[in-house]
């Protein structure tokens, strides 16, 4: 029986091909490794002609953000100044188990400089643009992952996330994108941000694909899970701060897609989280959590003005040096309490839903040109999506139908409930597909 997917090979080499096209200026990966991706597609076509194929990522072609490492290559984060750093010598974790499930791994992505901004913008790369508008930002930290998905150079992309750097360009480039819970996908082998609250997680065209990358990456079995129907879920909706400033189109497309969930059977709640957000704002005054981690992680280098790092990186993270062990200490300590709290209040919930993001991709002029603008819009970009890292919970992002410009619709569900938010993602994406 002949499959309806063409082979692995040819679907690779139309990749290819339209890399090839555009060599001469590339803005979306940073690496291509053209012949072991041909060498691995031929390995899974003759797995597939044998009917011994390793599982549903067996040759499907795979990027992978430019802060995870490939043995052989030193690591750079989107960062010129790790140029001259020592190749690594193994794969990492995530890298061996898509390996080992027979993925292709096409290249790496373009990302924002160590992975801290989310607008999109990386000075040391041409400006990599949204694949619905090549003149409008992607978003980041992982760019180029959700333009490889969108565009079709990559079928499934592998980012990372500390505070909506998957969930951020999924929402802008019109994909999905899926935050695992910190910690379940191993993050040996990927340059850290933020230790306590980066994750590893999938981009895809559907949320079928990001479950079958995740549970890879997770070491689980490789399946994606049967949807759960919608009937009697309880979906709350934190109205509030998380839908101020919210673009008309996007809040439209909100209420539209919700209102499909209630006629599908859901139970639609408003709730109040505004408290735990606020006391989590007063918590971090004295410094991001993201902030203080990434300082010290670099902070051999923050004070060499000469060097040539993005200044929206350094400046930032040269102030968090400051920030004290002690009230460090205090401010994690915070967080549990206001992580528990949370968990009480999601608790009487099956998921929230918010827009992943208020705003659809803003033009790239204007960004560049208006560090104000740029600063504002940055804001707007995390708001949302921060409060899964925050509060240490697992969060996805799928496109809303009937947009001019993609936006994002965010399910957010309990610490550890990946795979009960996955098949209900997988509801409410059929759901969604059915709008005209």
């Amino acid at each position: 029986m002949h499959s309806l997917v063409p082979p692995a090979r040819a679907r690779l080499e139309k990749i290819l091909a339209q890399l090839d096209s555009r060599r001469d200026d590339e803005r979306v990966f940073v690496k291509v490794y053209a012949d072991a991706a041909r060498r691995d597609a031929d390995a899974a076509d003759r797995r597939a002609a044998a009917g011994a194929s390793l599982g549903p990522l067996d040759g499907r072609v795979v990027s992978i953000k430019d802060l995870i490492d490939i043995a052989g290559e030193p690591t750079l984060a989107g960062s010129i100044i790790r140029r001259t750093a020592s190749p690594v010598t193994a794969d990492a974790v995530v890298v061996e188990r898509l390996r080992k499930a027979g993925a292709i791994i096409v290249g790496k992505t373009v990302m924002t400089e160590f992975a801290f901004t989310a607008v999109g913008l990386n000075p040391h790369y041409p400006v990599a643009g949204n694949a619905f508008d090549r003149q409008r930002v992607a978003g980041g930290s992982s760019t180029g992952a959700g333009i490889s998905v969108a565009e079709g150079t990559s079928e499934i992309a592998i980012g990372s996330d500390t505070g909506g750097s998957i969930r951020i360009p999924a929402a802008l480039n019109g994909v999905v994108g899926f935050k695992p819970t910190a910690r379940r996908v191993p993050l040996q082998g990927a340059f850290p941000l933020s230790p306590s609250l980066d994750s590893l997680g999938p981009l895809a065209r559907s949320v079928s694909d990001c479950a079958i990358a995740d549970a890879v990456m997770a070491d689980e079995s490789p399946v994606a899970p049967e949807p759960m129907p919608l009937r009697g879920l309880r979906i709350g909706t934190p109205r509030g701060q998380l839908f101020n400033s919210t673009e008309k189109a996007i809040a439209e497309a909100f209420e539209r897609s919700l209102a499909k969930c209630e006629a599908a059977g859901a139970v639609i709640t408003d709730c109040a989280i505004d408290d735990l957000i606020n006391a989590m704002a007063e918590a971090t005054s004295v410094g991001s959590i993201a902030g203080i981690e990434g300082s010290r992680i670099h902070a051999d280098w923050l004070h060499e003005e000469t060097l040539d790092v993005d200044q929206r990186v350094r400046w930032p993270l040269l102030r968090r040096l400051s920030v004290t062990e002690a009230d460090y200490i205090g401010l994690m300590q915070r967080r549990r309490l206001l992580v528990e709290a949370m968990d009480q209040r999601i608790g009487a919930y099956d998921f929230f839903a918010v827009p992943t993001c208020p705003i659809a991709a803003p033009p790239i002029e204007a960004v560049e040109t208006n560090d104000a603008y740029y600063k504002e819009v940055e804001g707007l970009l995390l708001r949302n999506t921060q409060v899964a890292n925050q509060f240490d919970l697992t969060s996805i992002s799928m496109p809303m139908p009937e947009m001019t410009l993609p936006g994002g619709l965010m399910l957010i569900a309990r610490h550890g409930a990946d795979r009960r938010l996955l098949a209900m993602a997988l509801s409410v994406e059929q759901l969604l597909s059915k709008a005209v």
